[in-house]
């Protein structure tokens, strides 16, 4: 058999790409399905923190990323070969309607056989806490932030153009039957393993009109899921305040009327409590939407007691990327039963910068903490910044994860705040 493509029939190559592609293809669709099945599992509130459906879904999630890989650069190489072949014609082309659905459905397979995996690579390399694609050139993708917005709209533009994949390859091989079974001509046959007598085709041309179809339904797919919202939905505004949420500057809720501050008395202006794990080795920063604060210091002359604060945290307003809402869940805040956490502490001046030494509480769990910071003062305003480093046994988190292969037993917790003394 011809490695090349003639007018009447496939070489080995184009045949090889093909049944690789579909191998690839079936292989990727189920394992697919049953990761996100389990993702959604994880991710509910419910979720007991079982570590083999964890391990469970990170495997799956590693061979379906990993096989999109394959497919992305298999389409490469299937589209450049037939570029440089000559395609076999259609063998009923005067049937003008079954023709065009014939190219255009041939048009939207090779588009979504690059696309599909593209945009999930995407959305890989943009989420944090991730499953990794099993190769060695890491998991990032150059102009590809680790962004929550991007990963939400790649994964709903994924969550689309498998879908069109889905109904084009469906297209696709209901055609294939309807020529073998019903129509009886060698069109499945050209594809095939082996050497077959195969029938000439006659002459035909080709026009743009099939390209033209293909960009339509694609068009219309995309108009679809941003109809239907699976984009995300957002406003640019929403998205800036949702960003500030997640790692920039949001203002607390102060906690308590400056008017009834004592002496020494703080109202905070804002600033972000955030948080930082580490799951399957990628780092996961995020913080921490609502938060009060009663401060109460006065600067000593010489090392010693300053003051006093009290922090209360909303648990269910944490923003933590794709991980939030298993965060929530019984095996780990348990935000249903225990929605805030505490932190009282006594702030004392040391020789060289402030600590904050007391008590933090969550999950119902008091644990003795200390938060190291800097401090500076001008006039009546203040700003500090200090991270303080737990440990998420201690306050029963992730006790089903005994150790680090998923989860990290360090949470870095970086606190940055600015106030005014009370009037």
């Amino acid at each position: 058999m011809s490695r090349a493509n003639t007018f009447t029939s496939y070489g080995s190559v184009a045949k090889s790409f093909h049944w690789l592609t579909a191998l690839l293809i079936f292989s990727a669709f189920p394992l697919g399905y049953f990761a996100n099945e389990l993702a959604h599992e994880i991710q509910s509130p419910g979720f007991d923190g079982s570590q083999a459906v964890i391990a469970r879904a990170t495997l799956l999630f590693s061979l379906h990323k990993t096989i999109g890989v394959a497919v992305f650069f298999t389409a490469l190489l299937r589209i450049l070969w037939a570029l440089s072949q000559p395609k076999p014609g259609l063998l009923h082309p005067d049937r003008k309607a079954e023709a065009l659905a014939a190219e255009m459905v041939h048009w939207l397979l090779y588009g979504s056989l690059v696309a599909v995996p593209l945009s999930g690579w995407i959305h890989h390399a943009a989420t944090t806490g991730f499953a990794p694609i099993w190769w060695p050139f890491g998991q990032s993708l150059p102009f590809v932030p680790k962004s929550d917005h991007a990963a939400v709209f790649f994964a709903g533009l994924h969550w689309v153009l498998v879908w069109t994949l889905a109904a084009s390859l469906g297209l696709h091989i209901a055609g294939a039957l309807k020529h073998h079974v019903i129509d009886r001509d060698a069109t499945l046959r050209r594809m095939l393993p082996g050497r077959a007598d195969l029938p000439q085709p006659p002459a035909q041309t080709h026009s743009l009109v099939p390209v033209l179809a293909a960009l339509a339904v694609w068009a219309g797919a995309l108009g679809g899921g941003a109809i239907i919202g699976v984009y995300g939905g957002q406003s640019q505004s929403q998205a800036e305040e949702q960003d500030l949420g997640a790692g920039g500057t949001m203002a607390p809720v102060v906690a308590a009327d400056p008017t009834e501050a004592k002496a020494g008395g703080w109202a905070v202006q804002s600033g972000t409590v955030g948080i930082s794990v580490t799951q399957m080795g990628s780092v996961i920063n995020g913080s921490f939407g609502e938060w009060t604060a009663v401060i109460n210091f006065e600067e000593p002359a010489a090392p010693g007691p300053a003051g006093d604060a009290e922090v209360t945290v909303s648990i269910p307003s944490l923003e933590l990327g794709s991980v939030a809402g298993q965060a929530m869940g019984a095996d780990y805040f348990d935000s249903a039963n225990f929605p805030t956490a505490l932190f009282k502490a006594d702030i004392e001046k040391l020789a060289e910068g402030y600590q904050a030494a007391g008590t933090l509480t969550i999950k119902g769990q008091t644990v003795p903490v200390t938060l190291p910071f800097s401090l500076d003062l001008q006039d009546n305003t203040a700003k500090m910044a200090g991270t303080m480093t737990l440990n998420r046994l201690d306050f029963g988190i992730g006790k089903s994860l005994p150790d680090e292969s998923s989860l990290g037993f360090a949470v870095e917790v970086p606190v940055e705040l600015e106030a005014k003394r009370a009037e």
